[in-house]
């Protein structure tokens, strides 16, 4: 059996729970939007050709705001061409994943969508092959009231009052090789500065979120950040992060530590970010945006051989792109990133997993079929329900798993909120062990825990092993069930947790 103690102080906490750290993202990418949240004829489609299947469960996932349209699509995309009459639309050829865009589905569809989602709208601009000019048009046809060109031509196509977006992403990972448009740090981070000049002139109130290096892996990470913030600190508000995690030739120790990367990642962005702000003497805080962020098994883009497949058929509408099949380790794993994400909630403002649907998704979707909870969808609900008030911190002693990648690792991982106005206390925790179960004691200082009001766990099911995965003809086989061995009283939680396991425990708690 191994063990681990934690505690927490009322008095110790990080911040309040970010609204937008529960994020999601949908890219004009495989099938994320074409039979994704989109699919006119489709049994469970709206007069709009929503599919309420998906929205239903987008709702039940608790996304809170959605980044869109992409992603490297929105590098060679015209925001223009999703606006007007459908039959209007011109058809483009989409060079970021080789695909045909119909353009049925636009800015005006996911406003749409998204006030029925119950969602924010976090849109992202091109600026790998547009700049300053389509930057500010767009701002002003998307929430200035009316009387001008592009406001009127927005009433015109349908919507009179402004879609009042409040949160801008100024391109999409600009330092790779891959992107339409790449550029480097000095091109980019003046474009920036003057996109977000011009747009801030049209309306002051928004948010601009900065490109940040693709990943903390690439040549460029670290002098890209310095570099873009040097010349846009003023104009923006947020730097982006992007990381992917994916078990590599049977390392499972090591994939379950990917968060302790994670925790790395973080913490270096925010040192570059505040040293920028050092030098140039800087009041506010540059706040992170980590609004990329999954499991990715970067097999190729197809589930066969991609590149036959594109030599073979060529241009393709919504082909079924990285529609990775999630299991249990997998959720696991997930859960711990977003633990690593709330304990950073302090600078973490926002925060996206990529994506929603079908595409390295919680959410899968078949044509003219059911929807349906991958394995993890589980621990991201459950978190965004939960994860109210404060953010408190974790002094976490621990048994060690040793990892190829990143050492000695807690076996036991854990994250924790206090909701002062409910009084209730929610602490999510991974056992990252693969044959013995843990023993956890929670000493809760200033606190009184009054009664167990929920205690769950995701874990291996009867039968199944760390790869048992929910699919199309046993949609539920993987899901979150009742947690059992927690007892609470006066100061000190007790939970043994199953062996590969992510769990809710959610208290009611009093001061003391």
């Amino acid at each position: 059996m191994s063990r681990a103690r934690i505690s927490i102080d009322r008095d110790f906490t990080i911040s309040e729970v970010p609204h937008r750290l529960f994020g999601s993202f949908v890219e004009h990418m495989g099938r994320c939007v074409y039979t994704g949240i989109y699919e006119p004829g489709h049994p469970e489609a709206d007069g709009q050709g929503f599919r309420q299947d998906v929205l239903a469960l987008t709702r039940e996932l608790g996304a809170t705001v959605i980044r869109y349209p992409g992603g490297n699509f929105v590098s060679g995309y015209n925001w223009e061409d999703g606006t007007g009459p459908v039959a209007d639309r011109p058809r483009r050829l989409d060079g970021a994943w080789h695909t045909l865009e119909t353009n049925a589905f636009g800015l005006h569809e996911f406003v749409d969508w998204s006030k029925k989602a119950g969602t924010e709208i976090m849109e992202a601009i091109n600026l790998g092959t547009r700049g300053v000019e389509a930057a500010r048009e767009i701002v002003e046809y998307a929430n200035h009231p009316g009387g001008t060109y592009w406001s009127d031509l927005r009433a015109k196509n349908g919507h009179k009052d402004p879609f009042n977006i409040k949160l801008w992403c100024l391109g999409n990972e600009m330092d790779g090789p891959w992107q339409i448009g790449h550029k480097t740090a000095g091109e980019y981070g003046r474009l920036a500065q003057e996109a977000g000049k011009a747009m801030r002139l049209v309306d002051p109130d928004i948010e601009l979120v900065a490109c940040g290096s693709s990943g903390s892996g690439m040549p460029t990470f670290g002098a890209w950040e310095q570099t873009v913030l040097t010349h846009a600190y003023h104009e923006v508000d947020y730097i982006s992060l992007h990381a992917y995690y994916q078990e590599h030739d049977g390392d499972a120790a090591s994939f379950l530590a990917s968060a302790v990367d994670m925790d790395c990642f973080i913490e270096s962005v925010v040192a570059t970010a505040d040293a920028v702000r050092a030098k140039g003497k800087h009041k506010k805080h540059i706040n992170l945006s980590f609004d990329e962020w999954n499991v990715w098994y970067h097999r190729g883009l197809d589930s066969e051989d991609q590149p036959e497949r594109v030599k073979a058929s060529g241009w393709r509408e919504h082909p079924r792109v990285i529609e990775d099949k999630y299991n249990v380790t997998d959720a696991v794993v997930v859960g711990t990133l977003l633990n690593s994400l709330l304990r950073h909630g302090d600078r973490v403002k926002i925060a996206n997993q990529a994506q929603l649907v079908n595409v390295i998704a919680p959410i899968l979707a078949e044509p003219n079929g059911p929807a349906w909870r991958q394995t993890i969808f589980h621990p991201f609900a459950r978190m965004a329900e939960l994860a109210k008030g404060r953010i408190l911190r974790t002094n976490v002693v621990s048994d060690k798993v040793e990892t190829a990648r990143f050492g000695g690792a807690d076996l036991v991982d854990v994250s924790a909120t206090w909701n002062e106005e409910t009084g209730r206390m929610a602490l999510f925790f991974a056992n990252r062990g693969l044959e013995a179960a843990a023993d956890v004691d929670v000493a809760l200082r200033g606190f009184e825990a009054r009664r167990v009001t929920r205690a769950e766990v995701l874990k291996v099911p009867e039968g199944g092993d760390r790869f048992t995965r929910n699919t199309l003809e046993a949609q539920d086989r993987v899901g979150l069930v009742p947690l059992d061995g927690v007892s609470a009283a006066g100061d000190e939680l007790k939970v043994t947790l199953p062996a590969l396991s992510w769990a809710v425990v959610e208290l009611e708690v009093g001061k003391n």
